[in-house]
């Protein structure tokens, strides 16, 4: 009996050549109810299928509501950002999904603080840059800075680039919270 060459084999899923569409970075806000586990069961959604968070900051908006916002920055195909957002609706404690990269008129925000080691001239330019894009001093020894500063998360990337030959040690960020522009609420 003769053996099909590979020529006239059928295609099989495992040795088609993969498709590869953009990824790109979307952040979704969320409002859910403030209960024990819903954060937990959120965060799940995404290890249990492998999708990854770039950034996550939870924090109760209405106490005499019980509502918290959840904002992700996540990233994938447009595709999984689709299903991420609708298994995400589907959810039952979650009241609200929007993908706010979408709508293109939201407003992000990071906090960093940065801390660097420096005596003379990168003490120096350390200050100078810190003041050019507008970052505090939360505190200050004679051989370190600690700088506080916001912005999106571009500008706190750029700002950390330029202070890392200047002495970097540490970087503790909050993570990108995100509200829409304009008079209506979520």
């Amino acid at each position: 009996m003769n053996q099909p060459t590979s020529a006239n084999q059928p295609a099989s899923a495992y040795f088609m050549e993969e498709r590869h569409q953009p990824t790109e970075s979307h952040t979704l806000s969320v409002l859910v109810q403030n209960e024990p586990g819903v954060l937990a069961r959120v965060i799940g959604l995404f290890s249990g299928r492998g999708y990854n968070i770039e950034s996550l900051t939870v924090s109760e908006t209405e106490n005499q509501k019980h509502v918290s916002r959840i904002t992700i920055v996540t990233t994938g195909t447009p595709m999984v950002i689709e299903q991420i957002k609708h298994q995400l609706d589907r959810m039952v404690p979650v009241y609200r999904v929007v993908d706010m990269t979408l709508t293109g008129r939201s407003i992000e925000r990071e906090l960093a603080m940065v801390k660097l080691r420096g005596t003379g001239e990168h003490r120096v330019e350390s200050l100078r840059l810190a003041e050019a894009f507008r970052a505090r001093v939360i505190d200050a020894t004679i051989e370190s800075f600690v700088f506080e500063i916001t912005g999106n998360s571009a500008k706190i990337n750029q700002f950390i680039d330029l202070m890392r030959p200047l002495g970097l040690i540490e970087v503790s960020r909050t993570g990108v919270a995100a509200i829409g522009r304009g008079a209506e609420g979520m």
